[in-house]
């Protein structure tokens, strides 16, 4: 394994980790941008999304994402592609999943990741990802309403995605009566959190 050393500090390192921050929240403004005047139906989903919520409670609980994600309707596809290629994105698909580098020379890490509207994301996902209709403005963006993202969350249900929603049950966005709003399966997902709370 390479030896990295820490050879950044003081000022440097601060504005180096900023400048991470401040790079993903460009790519979400582009992207938003880019669709809303392409007049093209999208709804931020992922960590941005949950970002926007938890900050709704307590923006000290706000933790940073290193993506950007954005749900689709397939029918829109061409569409959002062409506009998203025009504002200088180039378009990838890698690990089965469609994204948008940013710029000729970014990383995959430095992405906009696309779900489709209506579909399941994985063949074995207990449903299939709710519609853009499913989407409310917040901060000028359309961004996946809060009872649809925990429904993504719980059917994604990775490590990250499990601390999103606890991130949202701990801030008091979701509580125990919201296993009666759920699917049984996701519902049992969300009472599992519900009784592990740190994990």
């Amino acid at each position: 394994m390479a030896t990295v050393s820490f050879h950044l500090t003081g000022e440097a390192l601060w504005r180096r980790m900023e400048r991470a921050v401040e790079k993903i929240q460009e790519r979400l403004e582009r992207t938003a941008r880019t669709l809303e005047q392409a007049e093209i139906p999208y709804a931020i989903i992922g960590g941005n999304a949950v970002r926007a919520w938890v900050a709704q409670a307590d923006e000290a609980a706000v933790r940073t994402t290193r993506d950007v994600d954005i749900l689709l309707r397939r029918s829109d596809w061409p569409a959002a592609k062409a506009a998203m290629e025009t504002a200088g994105f180039v378009y990838r698909h890698a690990r089965g999943i469609d994204m948008f580098l940013d710029g000729p020379d970014a990383k995959a890490r430095d992405a906009v990741h696309v779900l489709f509207a209506g579909e399941k994301v994985f063949p074995d996902d207990l449903v299939a990802a709710p519609d853009v209709s499913e989407s409310e403005n917040i901060q000028n963006h359309r961004t996946l309403t809060l009872e649809a993202l925990v429904r993504m969350k719980l059917i994604a249900f990775r490590d990250k995605d499990r601390m999103h929603v606890r991130d949202m049950i701990d801030v008091e966005l979701v509580d125990e009566s919201w296993c009666q709003r759920l699917p049984p399966m996701l519902a049992a997902r969300l009472k599992e959190l519900l009784d592990t709370p740190n994990g």
